[in-house]
């Protein structure tokens, strides 16, 4: 059986899809700067679960009805502050590296990003949405694999309205190791340029994304500077990130 493989490149992209929706589709969502790789690193660490909500408001809401809740979530690349929430500073930003098992072990998190819980959610209509990132990238191409999909679409979430360069090198990676483990694939124009900018690129992945946009961003940035480095490590953890019928993206692991 051929597997279709598409990639939606921008916000622009995702959102025009919307009307269309995504039915019998698996959606592949990459947020690697870093929503994705944060849900990742958490579901290795312990966590239950992340409730990805567009607006603080929702975060909020969740809260009010479980305290339980871990508040997460990035403005500005920056944790959510009181100012920014109107109530109360939030528990944990958009670093991976704060999702230890220490803070997350056990407990459900609602998040919001710029980008990534948006990409996340208009996803809404897909058979199957996965959080990817280059740190479960072999779990999620042997996840596909092993699933009876016709069509697989690569969601990058971007960075505002803008293409994220690390996000289209992410889908290319995808596409490289599943056209390796599943020879008949056919990809569209946007999957062969980020497969080709992929394969440009994987011999010094640290340096290239370092000169993207959120990679400069973050490098300005005494205490997130290593997340770059952090988010671009291949294959770290054996799990998927998989949406549960409760909206969460929850932990497989294979």
């Amino acid at each position: 059986m051929s597997l279709s493989i598409e990639v939606l490149a921008s916000p622009a992209e995702y959102q025009a899809r919307a009307p269309q929706g995504y039915a019998g589709q698996a959606c592949v969502v990459f947020d690697v700067l870093r929503a994705t790789s944060v849900m990742v690193t958490g579901l290795a660490n312990g966590a239950a679960g992340f409730l990805p909500v567009a607006e603080i408001s929702e975060a909020l809401a969740w809260h009010q009805k479980e305290p339980t809740l871990l508040l997460a979530g990035e403005r500005e690349g920056l944790r959510i502050t009181a100012a920014q929430s109107g109530s109360v500073e939030f528990d944990l930003g958009n670093s991976p590296r704060e999702y230890t098992a220490a803070r997350v072990h056990g407990r459900t998190i609602v998040t919001t990003t710029t980008n990534g819980t948006r990409a996340l959610r208009s996803c809404a209509t897909a058979e199957l949405v996965l959080a990817g990132a280059f740190l479960n990238l072999g779990a999620t191409v042997r996840w596909l694999v092993g699933q009876s999909f016709q069509s697989v679409v690569l969601v990058c979430a971007g960075t505002g309205e803008s293409v994220a360069f690390e996000d289209v090198l992410c889908a290319g990676a995808l596409c490289d190791q599943l056209t390796k483990a599943k020879r008949d694939c056919h990809l569209d124009d946007a999957a062969l340029l980020a497969w080709r900018a992929y394969r440009e690129a994987a011999s010094d992945l640290v340096a290239v994304v370092s000169a993207s946009k959120n990679g400069r961003r973050l490098s300005a940035n005494p205490e997130l500077r290593d997340d770059v480095a952090f988010c671009l490590r291949q294959d770290v953890f054996d799990l998927v990130g998989v949406r549960a019928d409760d909206g969460a993206i929850r932990a497989v692991r294979i």
